[in-house]
């Protein structure tokens, strides 16, 4: 088996290496930082697998016990043959196209686009079907990477480990490590059979069970290679084995994880999802994840300028709990106004029918003439004379069982001929055009009559495996998200400037596509639990702390601990407060406004800076115990370090090596007392005896 090189191309601090197995012309891909080229170990064994992983009907499957488990390396791929490489350099963008081909008239483009100042680059596939006959898709990967270890002797016995972000309602972003040994991803004494570890999540809801990420360290050499996948339908990945490397590839779920097969007729051309990809050396788990996330920024260029300093925003939902009306926004409004509180969103319940609750109300979207007896025009009024942009809450592609467009079946999502019902819910057809047109006049138009300047958008349900009306249920799952995501793009054309809120029962939809779409997103619909600060920096892990949403919700039961604490929580990421704020005392606002000036204060590092993470591994998020270090660095060394006590099993005096890129020296503390905190040799070292206590401090380079 000869193996030769076809190109070698820089972007960035990483090199991209293209091979030609020449026995078959099948072309790999592979990634390594910048600093390792040359260090491969020679030695290894391993096989060229295409870097385009797709599969067609008729066409044979895996060998090699692979069938059932994967799709990968079956008569499809491998029929593949390299035709040539092309390599645009454009104004701050380079674009490699790698251009593959079946014999029987199958045309594929793998396209690398690069932005510069990005540490991470972009993938997809783009399939022609040149053929005279049409085919049938049930498998096509965004991307492949091979040869992962390259710096390992063999196949690295105890020296590689998988890196996923598992997630629930309530519990987003979890970070959990497996050995490939522990995976069974150990080659065979014949590295003949194939084993592989297929995950991702089927529906609707991007982030229900994984996040679309993974990632490999190579624990030796301390190289990490990760990927996200910008997509809001059933996806997967795949780490592979056969040999001495180690292979990642994923995209849109296939036939047998996702229940998608696609058509694709003469001269059809069909382009995957977008997978996000970088590898670095050194700096841990999460250097990798931040080189990842970072890919976002460049998005939020084109976003509504008062989004620049990264606002407060005020949600009333945990105060009216879903039943927000003139009467009690006014109250609301008269107690917060002239505290620092830019965004007044009204969420969900503006359109209920009396007695009848919020959550199986919405999709008629009719302002309730009983909680605004006056319309929301003298409510909207209200918030911007007190200063505030307003919002409002829709939830767009569902529809409550009480509503009366729940009946509207014609128009909704079907499986088997049904509508698709939960216990709750049904789902509009997104790509009928009576919907587009029903929700652009009660969407659209709602937001444009009253002048409303956010939107909150939710979404609460899942479609699950998918839906008629394509040649498979995947397709339809498939072509029903992409028609909802343009909907969001034509709000934004329709309303420039709008400021959008990507929320899904909290963090389900914290995918690339969407956040590279939204200003921010509701980071969980933790509101007012104590793991909220855990969840809130598993979370810096996944999307960029400016768009991560974190509840206060405020008690007028609070101890100033609490309440101290609950703020403090909202230092990873956007502050957004809700509650009592209509019934607190004085001493109780005092730690709410000393809370809120310190935010306004480190706002530019959580808008461009770098997370480091400290503390013991948090075992349990509902019982919590041991303490939680965030050291969040900035520009010319500002910076700021927030620590959480929780219930027992963190020492006496809580230490944390601070990185070389921050301050030492302490200029402010926020808590609901002072504490002994000060910086030692390098060394922020916090004495402490109190559990369930948020202590932050804002380091510099020296007194000002």
């Amino acid at each position: 088996m000869a193996i030769e090189e076809i190109s070698k191309i820089r972007v960035g601090d990483m090199i991209l290496k293209y091979e030609l197995e020449t026995d078959y012309a099948r072309t790999g891909f592979s990634v390594i930082p910048a600093d390792m080229e040359g260090k491969d170990n020679k030695s290894k064994f391993y096989r060229i697998n295409s870097l385009v992983q797709m599969k067609l009907i008729g066409d044979m499957y895996p060998n090699c016990y692979g069938h059932g488990s994967s799709m990968r390396n079956g008569e499809s791929a491998n029929r593949l043959e390299y035709k040539s490489q092309i390599v645009e350099e454009r104004e701050e963008v380079t674009i490699v196209k790698t251009f593959l081909e079946d014999k029987r008239g199958y045309k594929v483009c793998n396209i690398v686009t690069w932005y510069q100042g990005d540490d991470s680059f972009e993938m997809k596939n783009s399939i022609e079907n040149a053929s005279d006959k049409d085919i049938t898709l049930e498998m096509l990967s965004s991307f492949e990477l091979g040869n992962i270890s390259p710096f390992l002797e063999g196949d690295g016995p105890d020296s590689l480990l998988i890196h996923r972000l598992r997630s629930k309602w309530s519990h987003e972003g979890r970070l959990c490590t497996d050995t490939i040994e522990d995976l069974q991803l150990e080659p065979s004494w014949s590295t003949w059979s194939a084993s592989t570890e297929r995950f991702g999540q089927t529906g609707s809801m991007p982030v229900k069970k994984f996040f679309p990420f993974v990632a490999v360290e190579d624990k030796i050499n301390q190289v990490f290679w990760g990927v996200q996948l910008a997509h809001e339908a059933s996806w997967q990945m795949e780490v592979y084995r056969q040999d001495d490397a180690l292979h990642i590839s994923g995209g849109l779920a296939d036939r047998e994880f996702g229940h998608w097969t696609k058509v694709l007729k003469k001269g059809e051309v069909f382009e995957t999802p977008t997978a996000i990809i970088s590898v670095c050396h050194g700096g841990g788990i999460d250097k990798i994840c931040q080189r990842l996330t970072q890919a976002g920024e460049k998005y939020l260029k084109s976003m509504p300028e008062s989004e620049d300093h990264l606002p407060i925003i005020f949600n009333e939902y945990c105060t009216t709990w879903g039943c927000p009306s003139h009467e009690n926004i006014a109250g609301i409004v008269n107690a917060i106004k002239n505290r620092g509180f830019e965004y007044f969103v009204i969420d969900c319940g503006w359109f209920k029918e009396d007695n009848v609750p919020w959550d199986i109300s919405m999709g008629d979207y009719n302002v309730s003439p009983s909680l605004f007896p006056q319309g929301l025009e003298k409510t909207v009024e209200l918030i911007k004379n007190a200063g505030m942009k307003p919002g409002i809450w829709f939830e767009i592609d569902n529809i409550g069982s009480a509503a009366k467009a729940y009946h509207m079946t014609e128009h909704q999502l079907k499986r088997d001929g049904y509508p698709i019902s939960t216990y709750s819910r049904r789902f509009w057809d997104m790509n009928d055009l009576w919907v587009q047109n029903y929700l652009s006049e009660k969407v659209i138009g709602t937001l444009k009559k009253y002048g409303f300047e956010y939107m909150k958008m939710d979404y609460n349900d899942t479609i699950g495996i998918g839906c008629d009306g394509c040649e498979s249920l995947g397709e339809g799952l498939r072509k029903n998200m992409d028609a909802s995501v343009n909907f969001v793009k034509k709000v934004t054309e329709e309303i420039p400037g709008i400021i959008l809120e990507n929320c899904s029962s909290g963090g389900h939809k914290l995918e690339p596509l969407m956040m590279s779409l939204c200003s921010m997103a509701s980071f969980s619909d933790a509101h007012e639990c104590e793991e909220i600060p855990v969840i809130a920096a598993n979370l810096h892990r996944a999307i960029l702390p400016r768009q991560s949403q974190i509840w206060a919700v405020i008690r007028k039961t609070d101890s100033l601990k609490r309440i101290a604490y609950s703020i403090a929580n909202t230092f990873l990421g956007r502050m957004c407060l809700s509650g009592d704020v209509t019934e607190l005392t004085a001493q109780q606002w005092n730690v709410i406004d000393n809370g809120i000036a310190f935010y306004k204060k480190i706002a530019p590092i959580i808008k461009e800076g770098y997370t480091y993470r400290f503390g013991p591994k948090i075992t349990s998020e509902r019982h919590l115990k041991g303490w939680q270090g965030v050291v969040r660095t900035g520009k010319n060394d500002k910076a700021y370090a927030l620590i959480h006590t929780f219930h027992g099993g963190f020492p006496e005096t809580i230490e944390i090596k601070l990185p070389d890129d921050c301050g030492t020296v302490i200029t402010e503390q926020y808590s609901d007392n002072p504490v002994d905190i000060r910086v030692e040799d390098r060394v922020l070292k916090l004495v402490i005896t109190e559990e369930m206590k948020a202590v932050v401090v804002l380091l510099e380079k020296r007194n000002i």
